[in-house]
C-alpha cells in the first residue's frame, strides 16, 4: 500500500470496448515507470512519510486542548516512533458522514520510518486510539514513498 494515499471510496468504472486496450497500455507503461518503488540516488536512503490529520474537535463540541494532545503524544506516539516525528498545527475542513462540512483546527503528525509492515501497524494503532479517545469520525491518513538523508 505504499506510494499513494490510502484510498477511502472504491469506485468501478465502465469502459468502452475501444478503451480497454488503451487502459492496458497505460498499465504496461505505469508498471515499467518504477512508480511506487522510491529509486533513492546517492547518499539518501529510502523511507516511507506517514502523515496522519487529526482534527482537535469532538463530537460534543469540545476540543482536544493542547494538554490533552500532549498527553496523546507522550504516552501513545512517542512510545511506537521514539526516533523522531513532527507535530504541526493545522486548520481545514472536512465533510462529515452527514453531509455537512466541518471546520476546525488540526494536529498533523509527520513520521518517517523505514520501509515495512510494523511501522504501518503502529501508525494504525496511533489512528485508533486517536479515534477512540478523542470521540472521532476519522483520521486522514496519508502514505508516501520518500528519498530522505540525515
Amino acid at each position: 500500500m505504499r506510494g499513494y494515499a490510502v484510498i477511502v471510496r472504491e469506485r468501478v468504472l465502465s469502459l468502452k470496448p475501444g478503451s480497454v486496450r488503451l487502459l492496458l497500455v497505460l498499465m504496461v507503461v505505469i508498471g515499467c515507470s518504477g512508480i511506487g518503488s522510491a529509486a533513492c540516488p546517492d547518499g539518501m536512503e529510502e523511507f516511507v512519510n506517514y502523515q496522519l490529520f487529526m482534527g482537535r474537535s469532538t463530537a460534543d463540541g469540545s476540543i482536544v486542548n493542547d494538554a490533552d494532545w500532549d498527553s496523546f503524544l507522550a504516552d501513545i506516539v512517542t512510545p511506537r516512533f521514539p526516533d523522531g516525528l513532527t507535530v504541526l498545527d493545522g486548520r481545514g475542513q472536512w465533510r462529515n458522514s452527514t453531509g455537512v462540512i466541518e471546520k476546525e483546527q488540526s494536529k498533523v503528525l509527520i513520521i518517517l520510518a523505514p520501509p515495512g509492515e510494523d511501522a504501518m501497524r503502529l501508525i494504525d494503532e496511533v489512528s485508533g486510539e486517536y479515534k477512540s479517545r478523542f470521540n472521532q469520525e476519522s483520521v486522514l491518513k496519508v502514505v508516501e514513498d520518500a528519498c530522505v538523508s540525515f
